[in-house]
């Protein structure tokens, strides 16, 4: 049978599957991840071998945050501060002896979400909203990059925004104004001082208006047929943090057709899979 090994490289856990053909996951394990990097990816190659049990392996994919350089598989994920400039397709292609690619979690879940849902709209935007927040976004399938091969970051854009707190808006990036910097779960946590799922009826109404803030950017300059939201945050707040971005949204979006805009279906696996059919791809025959 042939085998594919996902990655998920997340900034608090890690995440590898062994999958088939189908993208099928046959065996999963997780652990959380640690500080420093030596110690992190000798984890990673100890849950590829368990994993694997002992199978010939076609190829590995992996999904991280950015910023990185896909084609070289260079990595340097902001929420990971040990993690810089690693070079780590080398290394996974020296270790296992197979193709590896590796793209920003986000293009990577969106990839996964177009995939395993078996989606069929041209313009698909997926959007994380975790620890950090981002989104990729496909063109009949394919994900697109920008100028240079770099990807966008939805989540670093600005909107005019409502916070209880505004002074303790700050986001990792470095810029004072940044969306991700509002509604992340980092941010949450900053902001309100407690996690996600501890937010009271009028804290979930701030973060769901900026949200529709920056969905309302998002559509107005990409145009997709349909928005799919997920990650903790975003399933944890669930159909309640929806509707209120939609009516935002809805209520603020002229000139362009407002998007669908629904949860993922695949729940915390999205990037788990997707990594799995970024493997198989880097195995199939050029």
């Amino acid at each position: 049978m042939v085998t594919y090994i996902g990655l998920d490289i997340g900034g608090t856990k890690l995440m590898v599957a062994a999958g088939d053909d189908n993208c099928t996951i046959l065996r999963r394990v997780r652990a959380p991840t640690p500080a420093p990097l030596e110690e992190g990816l000798e984890l990673l190659h100890q849950m590829i071998a368990e994993v694997a049990e002992g199978a010939a392996i076609a190829g590995i994919g992996a999904a991280i945050g950015g910023p990185l350089d896909a084609a070289r598989g260079i990595v340097s994920p902001l929420h990971q501060p040990a993690w810089r400039n690693v070079q780590l397709k080398q290394m996974m292609e020296a270790r296992w002896g197979c193709p590896f690619a590796v793209d920003v979690d986000t293009n990577v879940a969106a990839l996964g979400e177009y995939t395993l849902a078996r989606l069929q709209e041209p313009r698909f935007l997926y959007i994380t909203l975790s620890t950090g927040m981002g989104g990729g976004f496909l063109v009949d399938g394919t994900i697109y990059a920008g100028a240079g091969g770099a990807h966008p970051e939805i989540g670093h854009q600005a909107v005019p925004f409502h916070c209880a707190h505004p002074e303790r808006v700050a986001c990792e990036c470095g810029a004072p104004d940044c969306l991700e910097a509002l509604i992340s779960g980092n941010a949450i946590r900053r902001v309100y001082g407690k996690p996600a799922e501890q937010l009271n009826d009028d804290e979930w109404d701030e973060v769901a208006y900026n949200l529709g803030q920056g969905l309302r950017n998002i559509a107005a300059i990409y145009t997709p047929d349909l928005i799919v939201l997920g990650g903790g945050v975003a399933v944890g707040g669930g159909e309640r943090l929806l509707n209120g971005a939609r009516a935002v949204l809805n209520t603020r979006l002229t000139l362009v057709p407002a998007p669908e805009v629904r949860l993922s279906q695949l729940g915390h696996d999205t990037a788990l899979l997707g990594a799995l059919a970024l493997a198989r791809h880097a195995a199939a025959p050029a």
